[in-house]
Order: structure tokens, then sequence, then C-alpha cells
């Protein structure tokens, strides 16, 4: 009897220990990264996608997601080691670069294919034309921002000059600029989704045009690290990259209304029609890339729009502020 009861307890403690240990390596499976975005938006799906269908988890990787309200602030974390990552346009790599930092950051793997923006006034004009801009004022984003500069080669490339023709107010970050415009600021202004579509349902502004399809492909927002972090951690920034490439083949396989329903605890107050009617317009223009490789010449050529808008004085190197490595990898290894 002694020795059945001695059988039993063993059995019992190495049970114990067996699912204590199991909680353990749960525990401590996966790798937590930290990564600030620049903004919260719908334009950002295959990112939140790769969380929400646990590609993220599949690598063996815990996001830690934060906004960072800007390609400055998201860069200032990212440079002084507050977050892992950052998400954000790849022109914010090039001024660091170009400011002679020696351990810049380096762009890895690129998300949008062009800008997520959308030009709003005041009331509905289903048959605008760019030249009713001008003598106008519009709210176009922080000065050196991706959204200011997509803004001014879009004017430009519709015989519009800023400064000459329209005028750009570049002194906001983009939470304050919906408020800002519904409180009488501006007689346009550009906005991401899922606000552009809410400001919209609710008559508080209508949008007029596509910056994204005026624009065509520009490496508009981008995944960055610190040199030494990726030169350190090089299977972790695989992973996330991998992750990232997962996102984006869902997205392109998989319809609006079932993107929006993989995305919805990301906007939990947005309702449905909103967000489906909000990722309908960015599939339909084409803002997401299908794989995470940022080209050199689609790098050049955001170079020289940043150039043309007068926010460069000089051309950063490819090899020096983008690697190919992890995208190609992933493409390669997730056929």
């Amino acid at each position: 009897m002694k020795n059945r009861f001695m059988v039993i307890l063993i059995a019992l403690i190495l049970g114990v220990s067996l699912v204590l240990s199991g909680c353990t390596n749960n525990q401590t499976a996966l790798t937590k990264v930290k990564l600030s975005e620049v903004t919260h938006s719908i334009f950002y799906a295959p990112q939140y996608v790769a969380m929400s269908k646990g590609f993220f988890k599949e690598e063996g990787l815990e996001v830690e997601l934060s906004n960072g309200q800007g390609a400055d602030k998201v860069m200032t974390a990212v440079l002084s080691g507050q977050v892992d990552i950052g998400f954000a346009g790849p022109e914010a790599s090039v001024y660091v670069y170009n400011e002679g930092k020696e351990d810049n950051s380096v762009v890895f793997a690129q998300l949008t294919n062009g800008d997520g923006t959308f030009l709003m006034g005041r009331t509905p004009d289903p048959d605008f034309k760019w030249s009713e801009l001008k003598g106008k004022n519009i709210i176009g984003g922080r000065k050196g921002g991706m959204p200011a500069i997509v803004l001014q080669y879009v004017l430009n490339k519709n015989g519009l000059m800023a400064g000459k023709d329209v005028s750009i107010d570049t002194t906001m970050q983009f939470a304050a600029m919906p408020g800002a415009f519904i409180g009488g600021q501006g007689d346009y202004v550009i906005i991401f989704e899922p606000t552009a579509t809410r400001m919209e349902k609710e008559g508080k502004a209508y949008i007029v045009a596509s910056l994204g399809k005026e624009s065509g492909e520009v490496p508009y927002t981008a995944y960055f690290a610190k040199k030494s972090m990726i030169e350190k951690n090089p299977e972790l920034i695989q992973k996330f990259t991998n992750a990232i490439y997962k996102g984006q083949r869902w997205v392109a396989s998989h319809t609006p209304e079932e993107i929006a329903m993989a995305i919805k605890l990301q906007f939990p107050d947005e309702n449905d029609e909103i967000l489906v009617s909000a990722v309908k317009r960015y599939k339909e223009q084409n803002s997401w890339k299908i794989d995470p490789v940022l080209t050199e010449n689609d790098f050049y050529l955001l170079q020289q729009i940043i150039k043309d808008a007068g926010e460069l004085n000089k051309i950063a190197p490819y090899e020096k502020v983008v690697t190919r490595e992890f995208g190609e990898k992933a493409i390669k290894t997730l056929k």
C-alpha cells in the first residue's frame, strides 16, 4: 500500500513539474520586439494582419506596438534604444545618414507602395480638378515628412507650385490635423484612413482626390533599426521580415471584407462599414507591396522627390541606408 502511495505521489509531482515546465516554456518561447509606428492607420493593414493571424508568433516573436505620432519621434525612439524597430517613411533614415550619424538607421523591409492620404475639402466635389487648389491653403503634415513631400510632388505634377500657387501648412502633426480642419483651419486637408471615411460619413469633410493614385508607386513607409541592432540580431530581423511578408501575401489574396475583419481588433471602435470601405480604397489603388524589398530604383526616386521638395541637399547611397538581405531571404524561403 505504501509503495502504491509513493508511485502515485511521484506521478503527481512529475505531472505538476511537466505542467509548470510547459508554462515556463510557453512564456519564454516568444521574443518581445518593441515596434513604434508613425501613426495608427488602416494603411498598415498587412502589419495588423501579421499580428492577428499569428504570423509573428509563428516566427517566435511578440510585438509590443506603440504609436510614435510622427516619423521624427519614431526615429528618436529607435536611435535612443527605447524601441527595437521603427516604422515610418524611409526619408527619416536618409536624413539621419546625411547628418553623419555613425550608428545610423537602416531600412530592412518596405510595407506600403504609395501615399495613403486623401485630399479632403469642405464640400462634396465629384468633378474635382487640381487647378481648384490655386490660391488655397492645405493642411499638409509635418515639414520634411512623407505626406507633405508627396503632396508637393503631386501639386508639381499638376502644374501647381507650393508656396506660390498653393500654401501648405506644415506646422502640425497628423494627430492634430483632423481637429484643426474641422475647427476651421485650412481650405483642404490630407488625411489617412479610417479617419477620412469617418469624417466623410459624419459630413465634416469630403474626399476629393487620392494622393496615392496621383503620386503612383513611391516607397512610403518601411521598417528600420539601428545598424548595430541589425548586426547583433540578424535572426530577429529575419523573423520580423518573414512575418511582414506573410501579412503582405495574406492581404494580397483576400477580400476587403476579410481584411477588415482580420484587423478589427486594431480598430475596435470603428464600425464594419467604414473599415471595409477604407480597406477597399487602399486595395484598389495598390497601396500595399506584395513583398518587403525596397528596390534601389524606388529608393532613388524617393530621394529625388524629397530633393525637388527642397528638403534634401545630397543623395544618400542605397547600400548605406537600405538592405535587401532580409526581404530577399523571406521571399526565397517562404514560397
